[in-house]
């Protein structure tokens, strides 16, 4: 399964390479947030009572590592559809590949991808006046995979079930408004309304956002950064099963 993971994480890498335009895409919105919207910021962060610990680059940068995990992942189902319409996901389907690796092969490029969007957004933050520990930043980056990868799984299940653009567009969109606002990505949710704070915690995704916060500011074995972790692998195994037995139940 391995050797069949690898292959297939191969060919499409090799595809994501031949068109890179997406990959430039998926890093310029967060760019332009670093941007624009950072040295907002900092006036912000000095003046409200409730943000989290650290400056205005330590809330804002793991925020938009989330960000990019979270649309970068959710919306890869899209190749898959063009994939199933031409009829290579049938093709392999009749092949004694495991289904576990057709979807791990996948995945895992995304992750990759992603994961070097983050290195370089964090690399350009630090002009920024971005400052953290090496450790949390690594952690960070390795809560941010974890979360691409889980939204890559549930991507691809979802554009299996679906199987229409149509459909899955609006279903994608439906999801990640309310995940994106009810996740503190923008503002902590610690300056929430009591109201508004409680609705966010039934979101899993504010866990692993504040968790990347908190090790953003060193805080790596903190309640917060390792409730953020478990969270984080959860919701990597569940959409990891999903996939798992979407994929099979369409070979079936």
């Amino acid at each position: 399964m391995i050797t069949e993971t690898w292959l297939i994480f191969q060919r499409s890498m090799k595809q994501s390479l031949r068109n890179p335009f997406w990959v430039v895409i998926g890093i310029v919105q967060p760019f332009l947030y670093l941007a624009l919207f950072g040295p907002l910021l900092i006036p912000i962060v000095q003046n409200t009572p409730g943000f989290p610990a650290g400056d205005a680059w330590q809330v804002l940068v793991p925020a938009l590592l989330i960000q990019l995990g979270l649309f970068g992942g959710l919306f890869v189902g899209f190749s898959i559809l063009t994939e199933f319409k031409a009829g290579v996901v049938e093709r392999m389907q009749v092949t004694p590949v495991s289904r576990v690796a057709l979807l791990l092969g996948r995945a895992l490029k995304e992750t990759a991808v992603l994961l070097t969007q983050g290195i370089l957004l964090t690399v350009v933050a630090i002009p920024f006046g971005l400052r953290a520990p090496v450790g949390g930043v690594l952690v960070g980056l390795a809560l941010v995979a974890v979360l691409g990868f889980a939204a890559s799984c549930a991507s691809y299940a979802l554009a299996l079930r679906v199987k229409s653009e149509d459909a899955f567009v609006p279903i994608v969109q439906s999801v990640f408004l309310p995940l994106l606002l009810l996740s503190g990505i923008l503002l902590p949710m610690t300056i929430a309304p009591p109201w508004l704070f409680a609705l966010s915690r039934a979101n899993p995704f504010v866990y692993v956002v504040d968790a990347t916060r908190a090790v953003f500011v060193g805080d790596l074995f903190t309640a917060t950064a390792l409730v953020g972790i478990v969270v984080a692998v959860l919701l990597a195994a569940v959409s990891l099963f999903w996939g798992v037995r979407t994929f099979q139940r369409e070979s079936a």
